[in-house]
């Protein structure tokens, strides 16, 4: 059991004690377990800030690329292939496939011990597959109903989706302030998109279920890498157990929208030579998306998937910035107002966010390395609370609410004991201990014996002992 404990310093250190079976305490006690300090929070938290930072730029770069690949792939006056569903279905598998290569070529880092359940896998693994798929199927056919800036300011409203999951299935705690924070946000990101734009009710519907469906599965994929026991803690190896799922999920929905034989009756399939370099087009950048999802993966592991989506909304504010800024993309009074008040927003979360480390009790190693919940059980030890000097220690428990249970039932036994019996129930009385005094004075052997007994003790040495007996007969004789 663990146990904070303030020592001399003013910093809280934790220490446990063995106990041996007749109750004595050991003296193993680790002191180098502490609390950290608010000066060591700082240091944690810009550490993890800087982190999270290259995770971040890392998937900045990957989805710059892509974005960039997609826009040569699909455009009619460059490659225009004709089924974007198509080529996500055939980056999945090639996501698989580098996920199965990470694990079987480095299993110490990529291949947990634990391994999913088929019944854990089918309930849990399953829906967050077909989500994914569902979430990307519905954005894409949106885009043929509607332009894309509506998308993109319909789209936004993943923030607010994922926001809900995630109190919903707790993996944010409930604030207000949270909430107002979200949806400054959001309001930001409709202006800095705002435009005269056709409203379309179908293209509309579809990309709200999308979003929906965005923020859903963003919320079961935090709670799949959380649980070690089905072996999806690492960001390989969820991508290794999803890729699959999603890679069926969406290529049901490309035959359904798109029609396999509008797609291999194509030029692109035409001839082998044609087929070649179409498949080499479509998989050789499934390692750049490979690269984008391993790195909102880490980013959902060390973050969650509040900071990832509100990392997607500045990699948006940041496009927009440099679009305007290098290619001198015009932007209305009205986007810049929406640009401002989106980075407001960004910078009220992190302060948030914050202020929220800052205020939370952190366990250090005896490194400096913050301990995890997963870290050894240390609930079924003996703790000691050190103060500075090592010889004064006290027993704690680290669940308050038993501490007060048993106190309250030790009160209770207290009250129970000591409650004064009723007169028919009396067993003694003040009159009586009186009349057994008095009688106790009176009798000579009473006196006798209360002359022969020893003085108070004295010390803890045997020779006092004797020669305070020896004074006593050398006195009585």
């Amino acid at each position: 059991m663990l146990s904070p404990a303030h020592a001399a310093n003013g910093t809280v250190r934790f220490s446990s004690a063995r106990h041996s079976q007749d109750g004595d305490a050991t003296h193993g006690y680790d002191s180098s377990i502490h609390v950290a300090s608010l000066a060591e929070k700082k240091r944690l938290w810009w550490t993890n800030a800087l982190v999270n930072s290259l995770f971040i730029a890392a998937w900045f770069l990957f989805a710059t690329l892509l974005s960039l690949y997609n826009k040569w792939m699909f455009s009619p006056d460059r490659y225009g292939f004709p089924s974007p569903l198509f080529v996500t279905t055939a980056h999945m598998w090639v996501q698989f496939s580098l996920a199965a290569v990470l694990r079987y070529a480095l299993p110490r880092h990529f291949r947990p011990e634990q391994m999913p359940s088929r019944q854990d896998y089918i309930r849990k693994a399953v829906p967050t597959g077909i989500t994914t798929g569902l979430d990307i199927g519905l954005s894409n056919l949106s885009l043929k109903l509607i332009t894309l800036s509506f998308y993109t300011m319909c789209k936004s409203s993943s923030l607010v989706f994922v926001l809900l999951f995630a109190f919903l299935l707790r993996l944010e705690k409930f604030s207000w302030r949270l909430i107002g924070v979200i949806f400054l946000i959001f309001a930001g990101v409709l202006l800095m998109v705002a435009t005269e734009t056709h409203f379309v009710v179908g293209g509309f519907l579809l990309v709200i279920s999308a979003s929906a469906l965005g923020g859903l599965r963003w919320s079961l994929t935090q709670l799949l890498m959380r649980n070690k026991n089905m072996g999806m803690h690492n960001p390989a190896a969820t991508l290794f157990w999803l890729a699959p799922i999603m890679g069926i999920s969406l290529l049901v929905i490309t035959i359904f929208v798109d029609g396999w034989s509008k797609i291999f009756n194509s030029p692109f399939f035409a001839t082998p030579g044609e087929t070649f370099k179409t498949l080499f087009f479509l998989l050789c950048p499934g390692i750049i998306a490979f690269c984008m999802v391993l790195s909102e993966f880490y980013i959902i592991q060390r973050a969650g998937v509040v900071p990832m989506s509100i990392a997607g909304i500045a990699k948006e504010v940041t496009t927009i910035i440099c679009a305007a800024w290098f290619f001198g993309d015009e932007l209305t009074p009205l986007n810049i107002t929406g640009v401002a008040i989106t980075a407001c927003g960004i910078a009220l979360y992190t302060y948030h966010k914050y202020k929220k480390s800052m205020q939370k009790d952190v366990a250090l190693d005896p490194h400096g390395n913050p301990l995890l919940e997963d870290d050894g059980d240390l609930s079924d030890e003996p703790v000691a609370l050190e103060t500075g000097d090592f010889g004064e220690r006290q027993r704690l428990t680290l669940d308050d609410e038993d501490d007060d249970r048993a106190d309250e039932e030790r009160r209770d036994n207290r009250v129970t004991a000591h409650t004064p019996p009723t007169d028919d129930q009396l067993l003694f009385s003040v009159e009586d201990e009186e009349e057994d005094e008095e009688a106790e004075r009176q009798s000579p052997q009473t006196a006798h014996r209360r002359g022969s007994l020893p003085p108070a003790y004295p010390g803890e040495d045997s020779h006092e002992l004797r020669n305070v007996w020896q004074e006593h007969d050398d006195r009585n004789g």
